[in-house]
């Protein structure tokens, strides 16, 4: 077994404790950011329609605070400590007595475990910094999606931009190899979205897949692209059957495909280069 670096040992243990904090933040983006989206939307069309628009009390990441949402009981600080809480409070609202979902300690169990991994497959440095990022940011897109089947542009573009910039100095790939990778992702689910549209009158997808897809080409590179369409495709198919056939899904009900897109990220950026090389040989 090899050791890692003395850095990486405290590295490992201080991600997975940054990855349960952050986790629980991850939580009030995947609840809030898509109704703050659609407050805006609502807003607008208020505005277009010449009505007023509605005087709400503010709503964004910070404000107001949590609640139960079964009860409105105020959440304290010490009924929000990542996963502790959960288990402390048996699952239950500490008011009310009803379930808390079991999104939430999953969504930071995952925040905390991928963090840890990152600085234990990439070592501690910049490498493990910048897959810290973009895990976390690729988690709280797959939510979102299952939740809405929206792929927010607050969430989306940045990524695109931030896979750019950390690939100007090379950290995963050469920034020739970032550029082409973000066009041709971008590219290349535009290109099947028209292609179905075009053969059976419906959309498959969402505009907001082919800027998932153009920001892990961004951060990944062109040469990733393949292994991320084929792992997501292969996922989300498997999945997609099995609700079909074990859970009785609708046919006719989409099923979200940017999850699986974030999935065949996480899949390409930890093992992609190892795949490759076990495909296409020494």
């Amino acid at each position: 077994m090899t050791l890692l670096p003395v850095e990486s040992e405290l590295g490992v243990p201080a991600a997975i404790v940054l990855g349960l904090l952050v986790g629980s933040f991850l939580n009030v983006v995947i609840h809030r950011l898509p109704r703050m989206l659609e407050r805006e939307w609502q807003a607008q069309c208020a505005e277009l329609r010449g009505e007023a628009v509605p005087a709400d009390g503010p709503y964004n990441l910070l404000l107001p605070r949590s609640v139960c949402p079964q009860c409105g009981h105020g959440i304290r600080w010490y009924e929000n400590i990542p996963l502790l809480s959960f288990l402390l409070l048996k699952g239950r609202c500490s008011n009310c007595g009803r379930p808390i979902g079991w999104r939430y300690p999953l969504v930071e169990a995952a925040s905390a475990l991928l963090a840890g991994y990152a600085v234990w497959h990439f070592g501690f440095g910049a490498q493990a910094l910048a897959a810290i990022v973009l895990v976390w940011a690729l988690l709280a897109l797959a939510v979102i999606d299952l939740d809405t089947h929206l792929l927010p542009d607050r969430i989306t573009q940045p990524l695109l931009w931030a896979g750019l910039l950390v690939n100007w100095q090379g950290v995963f790939v050469p920034l020739e190899d970032a550029l082409l990778g973000a066009v041709s992702g971008y590219l290349a689910l535009w290109l099947v979205y028209h292609a179905f549209k075009l053969t059976t009158g419906k959309e498959g997808m969402g505009y907001g897949d082919f800027k998932l897809l153009a920001a892990l080409g961004a951060w990944l590179g062109w040469q990733m692209l393949p292994l991320v369409i084929l792992a997501s495709s292969l996922l989300g198919a498997v999945v997609g059957i099995a609700l079909i056939a074990l859970a009785g899904h609708d046919r006719a009900r989409p099923i979200p495909f940017g999850p699986w897109l974030a999935l065949g990220g996480v899949v390409a950026l930890f093992w992609g280069e190892a795949i490759l090389r076990l495909y296409l040989g020494p």
